[in-house]
């Protein structure tokens, strides 16, 4: 499988799930912002970087918005230089609403993971030749109020099964692009990492997530960042 099949079968694998409440609403990017989605996985998925990054799940002024993992608006189409039309979900919270490349809001830890990449690496040509990036789940869950709910405060029963397809796709993943580290970003993230690679010719480990619901992240983020990569034996850049 390449990158775009195996975004596709979960793409169809996590149309199959139900979550209940408190969950209220739903965001697949990989059905409504697919587009730009697909963009990215032909023009930076087609090599065989020796890093892969993962990521948790998309935020709502993120991949949300751009269907690129921390995907920041600007950082997306400045930096990265993709954008293309973004859709709708079928169902929207007024909160939330999916704006796409016209969303005002800044994703916060999009700003600081790509920041990160074009400070180190200055073109995006540069850093993923080295790097790659992807989500471990593809959807966003609201609660009734707005609220973000991240996949590790599901319900057990429900966790299950959106781990199991989530797990498939990463160890597929790292099958297509044969890298010599995977690095969770985040504990959730580090934690699938271990499991779904597990067995595989990598070397697993985990970095601070920039989210500034991290405490440590508002304290110099980047350079966190940098040495925790350097601890499991990465240079940066």
């Amino acid at each position: 499988m390449d990158l775009l099949e195996i975004a596709r079968q979960l793409r169809k694998d996590v149309s199959r799930l139900h979550f209940a409440a408190p969950v209220a609403l739903v965001y697949n990017p990989l059905d409504y912002a697919w587009a730009v989605h697909r963009e990215y996985l032909q023009r930076y998925g087609t090599g065989h970087p020796p890093v892969i990054l993962v990521g948790m799940n998309p935020g709502p002024f993120g991949m949300v918005q751009t269907g690129v993992p921390f995907g920041d608006v600007l950082m997306v189409r400045d930096w990265l230089k993709l954008q293309g039309p973004v859709e709708k979900p079928p169902r929207e919270h007024p909160q939330r609403p999916v704006l796409g490349f016209d969303c005002r809001r800044r994703e916060v830890s999009g700003q600081r993971l790509w920041g990160w990449a074009q400070n180190s690496f200055g073109t995006p040509e540069h850093f993923f030749s080295r790097y790659f990036v992807v989500n471990y789940c593809p959807l966003c869950f609201l609660e009734a109020g707005g609220r973000n709910r991240t996949p590790d405060r599901l319900p057990a029963a429900e966790r299950a099964a959106l781990l199991a397809a989530c797990d498939r796709a990463l160890r597929r993943t790292v099958e297509q692009l044969r890298p010599e580290f995977v690095i969770g970003v985040g504990r959730f993230a580090a934690a699938r990492v271990a499991a779904a690679a597990g067995g595989l010719s990598v070397r697993i480990g985990g970095a601070p997530h920039p989210s500034p619901a991290n405490p440590a992240a508002n304290r110099g983020w980047e350079r966190e960042f940098t040495a925790a990569l350097r601890a499991i034996g990465i240079a940066p850049a």
